[in-house]
């Protein structure tokens, strides 16, 4: 807390400047109300003075990607998570629960799914195709069950490095693969699937209503992005490119909390960034 705080201090706001807010979006939160009130306490004792909006890090991307307008916005890096609000002012968020068990569609589901299909690869289960070939070498593999050790000595409880062979299918699926690129199909489908369960918890007013993206996995392109704008459209939605960063989404939440009057011209400023 001291560090976010000397952070906040450093700002170069000059001399007649002042703090009116701070928004910050936190991993977690909301998902504890132990651990929720800890962090209102401490964020409250350090910025005692100054509008406070703490929230999970998926609204600051909604704020961000949408612009503070109602709609959807889906969130795809490591993990997977949603967050929608209506025009009435309802929220909803839908995945991100834990990657042991949950984070569909994100990399590392689908790094979790390529470990799956290099074994059943390996021993014949499934048919094999450019994947296998790509899998091996990216990762030095020269007997088959290596892959054994190689996952439990550099994989095992690292979130990211199982993410990252998220890469590894992605190059297999440009060079070919079908098994790699059907990875990336179901991915599209969990994220649709988290857009379904949002749209039917809000009520929204504007047909079709507005569905954004970000993280990581989006960056592939068109191994995903035409599969998951099929999906938003048959759920009546209608997919938009991200309109700001998820830290200027804080920058906005601050603003509505503050100084919502001041919101048109703070979205004027950063349209010309």
């Amino acid at each position: 807390m001291r560090n976010i705080k000397s952070i906040v201090s450093g700002f170069p706001l000059g001399d007649d400047a002042v703090i009116a807010g701070v928004a910050m979006g936190l991993p977690c939160f909301g998902e504890s109300e132990e651990g929720d009130r800890e962090l209102l306490r401490a964020f409250t004792s350090a910025f005692s003075e100054i509008p406070l909006c703490l929230t999970n890090d998926v609204e600051v991307g909604w704020a961000g990607s949408l612009g503070l307008t109602p709609g959807i916005n889906v969130v795809a890096g490591t993990g997977s998570i949603a967050f929608g609000k209506d025009e009435a002012g309802a929220t909803a968020r839908c995945g991100g629960w834990s990657e042991f068990f949950s984070d569909e569609g994100s990399c590392y589901d689908i790094g979790r799914k390529a470990l799956q299909l290099f074994s059943k690869q390996a021993d014949g289960r499934v048919p094999e195709d450019e994947f296998y070939s790509v899998f091996r070498k990216r990762l030095n593999i020269e007997n088959d069950f290596d892959i054994i050790d190689i996952v439990h000595d550099q994989y095992t409880g690292s979130r990211d490095k199982v993410a990252s062979l998220q890469f590894v299918v992605r190059d297999a699926a440009l060079a070919g693969s079908l098994s790699a690129r059907n990875l990336y199909i179901t991915a599209a489908e969990e994220l649709c699937n988290l857009v379904f369960a949002i749209r039917n918890s809000l009520n929204f007013q504007q047909n079709p209503y507005m569905v954004s993206y970000s993280g990581g996995l989006f960056k592939t392109g068109d191994l995903i992005l035409p599969y998951f704008f099929e999906g938003i459209e048959a759920l009546g939605g209608k997919p938009v490119s991200p309109k700001y960063e998820p830290m200027y989404g804080a920058l906005l939440l601050a603003f509505e909390k503050s100084n919502p009057e001041g919101i048109p011209n703070l979205q004027k400023r950063l349209e010309k960034r």
